[in-house]
């Protein structure tokens, strides 16, 4: 069977999904603050690649905050909780920017669900 092609001249939508990947659930919560259309995108562009490590990834619920740090400007925190079947990942960074911790909070969360993959693996 041949695989769903896309069409000529259409942009690729990241948050897609093919037939062959089981959808993620992906919520992004901005708290007293409204998120750009640029870092929505980029967030869950950054979660669906966390499927290419993973296959059953459900869902996956964002929080973006302030926090007033003082003279430091490290005040993007970006709160990520993954949902697996049976177990839960969740990682919290900061950073200049939204898209820095990010980036390193899905870093974070591919290292986790590697590691739960591998010992799912070692234990069957």
């Amino acid at each position: 069977m041949p695989r769903p092609t896309q069409e000529e001249g259409a942009e690729a939508d990241p948050t897609h999904t093919n037939a062959y990947q089981q959808a993620m659930n992906i919520n992004v919560q901005s708290i007293h603050f409204d998120a750009d259309v640029k870092l929505l995108t980029y967030l869950k562009e950054k979660l669906v690649k966390l499927t290419q490590f993973h296959d059953n990834i459900v869902a996956a619920d964002v929080f973006l905050r302030l926090e007033h740090d003082g003279e430091n400007r490290q005040n993007k925190v970006v709160d990520i909780r993954l949902t697996v079947p049976g177990r839960e990942h969740f990682a919290k960074r900061q950073g200049k920017t939204f898209e820095e911790a990010a980036s390193t909070a899905v870093e974070a969360l591919r290292s986790q669900v590697e590691r739960t993959k591998e010992r799912l693996r070692e234990a069957s």
